[in-house]
């Protein structure tokens, strides 16, 4: 059972003081984050893109590769790549030079994304947006399969034999699937072969179960070995010396960005006693002290089938020393916690 952080370095207002940290700032503390996380026994750190002005990490690559030369076993991984809208050849070689600075630490996540300002931004028609996906992906695996590549397709200049550099030190360099829970994002990645990672933020973790079954069915009938496939959960949360704490210091600051993107998207105000709700043991917040989050995560583990799981911290900005200590506890006392009742489970099946 991996357990570690995924991150979309926000830069959204402090919800006391009104000010806003500056890019340069926040990226210099993810940088921080992701090395201390390697030192308290984290499996992996993964970052997010973004292209708008309250999330600092447009280029994932970049900010793991700062930290890759200062961590020794961490897995660097984004969180989602937006692939749609980006050019599979260049993903593809900035996290073959990550995995060549980290010496086989890299991973792609890659996703259609649920934000949509990259759209534009590199000129592609969102009406185009589930084909972009569907054939950049195609792409993305010929790169980590072959060195020298022939493709074509309709929205990408055709590749006529060419060597595609640097190699990675992995091989193949892992790509996973990111899905937000569409059954037919599940059932793509399973007959792909590919590892799955589900956005699990909201309702009941227990009901992504037959998505998992219907992933795992998929891959069998495409005659993968489902036993070596992992699946991957992101889920928001924090955690702090007890449960009240926990969420006095995560509720402000999350309930400021999900209003903000409720706004934007037609969701409705967001509010503590939703909040409440979905810190209940069931629910899909991960926040409390190490003992609460270590059991959700466990019991994710047993209905679910998650073999990975990643806490994504902060939600909106919060003190730098508040994140450390929270990455901290996961690494120190949540994560032995559940490794070590997942192995005394997994013993008895």
């Amino acid at each position: 059972m991996e357990i570690g952080i995924s991150t979309f370095v926000e830069t959204t207002p402090d919800v006391k003081t009104g000010k806003v940290i500056s890019h340069a700032q926040r990226l210099r503390e993810v940088v921080e984050e992701i090395v201390f996380a390697d030192q308290v026994g984290l499996d992996v750190f993964g970052v997010g893109e973004h292209h708008r002005h309250d999330f600092a990490a447009s280029s994932p690559a970049v900010v793991l590769a700062a930290a890759a030369s200062q961590t020794k076993r961490i897995r660097l991984t984004s969180a989602v790549t937006v692939l749609s809208s980006a050019d599979p050849v260049r993903v593809f070689q900035d996290f073959a030079t990550l995995d060549g600075i980290s010496n086989g630490r890299a991973e792609i996540m890659a996703g259609r994304g649920s934000f949509i300002e990259s759209f534009p931004l590199f000129g592609y028609d969102l009406e185009d947006y589930h084909e972009l996906f569907e054939e950049k992906l195609d792409l993305l695996l010929k790169l980590q399969k072959s060195e020298i590549v022939s493709w074509s397709g309709k929205h990408r200049p055709a590749i006529d034999n060419v060597g595609i550099y640097p190699r990675p030190v992995q091989d193949p360099l892992p790509i996973w699937i990111g899905s937000g829970g569409n059954s037919e994002s599940v059932v793509r990645a399973g007959l792909l072969g590919l590892p799955l990672v589900l956005a699990i933020i909201g309702g009941r973790p227990v009901q992504f179960a037959p998505l998992v079954q219907l992933y795992k069915q998929a891959a069998a009938k495409a005659g993968h070995d489902v036993s070596k496939l992992p699946i991957a959960s992101h889920s928001h949360g924090f955690i702090a010396e007890d449960n009240e704490t926990a969420a006095d210091k995560f509720f402000p600051p999350t309930q400021q960005v999900m209003n903000v993107l409720g706004r934007e998207r037609g969701w409705g105000h967001y509010d503590r006693a939703a909040f409440d709700a979905a810190r209940s043991f069931k629910g899909a917040l991960y926040v409390g002290d190490s003992e609460t989050v270590a059991q959700k995560i466990i019991y994710l583990r047993k209905n679910v089938g998650i073999t990975r799981f990643m806490l994504h911290v902060p939600v909106g900005t919060m003190p730098h020393a508040d994140v450390m200590k929270a990455i901290e506890l996961l690494g120190t006392e949540v994560a032995p916690i559940v490794r070590e009742e997942v192995a005394k489970w997994e013993d008895t099946q």
